[in-house]
């Protein structure tokens, strides 16, 4: 399991919840979140947690910390995202890192591995893909957040993340609504969880 944008790790310890027991790889650049994360893994030997942003670009980016922690994002947030949500609104930025998760491949023995990747990146999934080839190779499911209307400025639309995702062989299995506009009802973002065509899931 690739958990990428795993804020203190809700995900992570979903999994373990439901059962499971394998390895868990957690990604998360923000500085407070990534010390919650790591305590919350500290007594599990296979949940390792890397304290990195994951893209296509490598180097040093700014992130924007929200106050509620879990919108934070590498991209200016639109006002209709505030606006619904007036706790995830920006108090601060933080230098960090970013790399390819293809970079990591080898270290991580992604090469020899089945794979299972949930991007939750508020706004920057499609980066996140377009810098892990290795791993959507070695992938039979990936979980990945998506906005149905513009939530962070330069953000890639619905309809963008489960094309590219398409054309490697992915199909929609289930779609779960994660986030409603609360003063009207509108569907904002929703989960995505995807299959590989031809290969059990």
């Amino acid at each position: 399991m690739l958990d990428v944008g795993a804020n203190d790790g809700p995900f992570a310890r979903q999994l373990r919840e439901a059962g499971y027991h394998g390895r868990i790889v957690s990604f998360e650049p923000q500085a407070a979140a990534y010390e919650a994360l790591c305590r919350a893994a500290a007594a599990d030997p296979l949940w390792e947690c890397r304290n990195v942003a994951l893209g296509v670009d490598e180097g040093e980016v700014a992130l924007n910390i929200a106050a509620n922690s879990s919108s934070s994002s590498l991209l200016e947030m639109s006002p209709l995202h505030v606006a619904s949500a007036p706790e995830s609104a920006y108090v601060g930025r933080e230098q960090v890192s970013i790399q390819r998760l293809d970079s990591l491949a080898g270290e991580l023995g992604i090469a020899e591995a089945t794979v299972y990747l949930k991007v939750d990146v508020q706004g920057f999934e499609l980066d996140v893909l377009r810098g892990a080839g290795a791993a959507l190779e070695r992938a039979v499911l990936v979980e990945a957040e998506l906005s149905l209307v513009p939530l962070y400025k330069g953000a890639p639309r619905f309809e963008e993340v489960l094309n590219y995702l398409a054309e490697l062989g992915f199909g929609v299995l289930s779609l779960e609504p994660v986030f409603i506009d609360p003063a009207d009802g509108r569907l904002l973002q929703v989960d995505g969880i995807l299959g590989r065509s031809g290969r059990p899931t």
